[in-house]
């Protein structure tokens, strides 16, 4: 299945909470699901619904498939660290994300055209592939081309969220530093990553 590409704003109502990664906008205005009327009686969701609730958080707000999302839940099992935890490091580490988390795109869908048309450097080389994991001791900085974009002036001016503290920041020359790995509190968005790893648990294999 393709990357979704319609309103934003519906898929965060589907899902109940303010994805950053994916817009700027919020559902405090419209905060049920979509075709459902204020007030209107919800239906206690199963187990297999809360988890599948929580899996597509992840989806929508860091804009990967089902495939790929698979494939990072299975090394996230394969390796020697609490799965959960592994899989956080996974897709905070992303060149994308850490793009929108550094402040140079207002959204990890922006943030992944800078990297897709090879306006992003680390350590000074061009980089094109959003799913690169950026390892820390690494530096991240747009191209003098790109940090001419309005878009990326006006990210910097006003990010939309907060820069992480495993992210260090130079105003000056405009770049960002992964110093550690991100750690467990690294989601911007409520999730409860046990029911994810609980959802993919009998679903992949280890």
């Amino acid at each position: 299945m393709s990357r979704y590409r319609g309103p934003r704003v519906k898929l965060m109502r589907a899902v109940g909470v303010d994805l950053p990664g994916l817009s700027r906008k919020t559902i405090e205005r419209k905060p049920n699901p979509p075709g459902m009327r204020e007030g209107q009686f919800k239906k206690k969701k199963s187990d297999f619904g809360l988890q599948l609730l929580e899996k597509q958080k992840i989806r929508f707000n860091y804009g990967i498939t089902e495939r790929h999302l698979r494939t990072v839940v299975q090394r996230a099992f394969r390796s020697r660290e609490h799965s959960g935890n592994k899989l956080m490091e996974m897709l905070e580490s992303r060149l994308d994300n850490v793009v929108f988390r550094a402040g140079f795109a207002s959204s990890i869908p922006a943030a992944r055209q800078l990297v897709g048309h090879c306006h992003v450097l680390v350590d000074g080389k061009k980089v094109n592939i959003p799913s690169y994991r950026v390892r820390p001791g690494q530096q991240i900085q747009v191209s003098l081309k790109g940090a001419k974009f309005a878009t990326v002036i006006g990210s910097l001016e006003q990010p939309a969220l907060a820069r992480p503290a495993w992210l260090s920041f130079d105003a000056e020359q405009s770049t960002a530093k992964m110093i550690t790995m991100p750690d467990r509190d690294s989601f911007p968005f409520p999730i409860e990553i046990s029911l994810v790893i609980e959802y993919y648990a009998r679903r992949v294999s280890k």
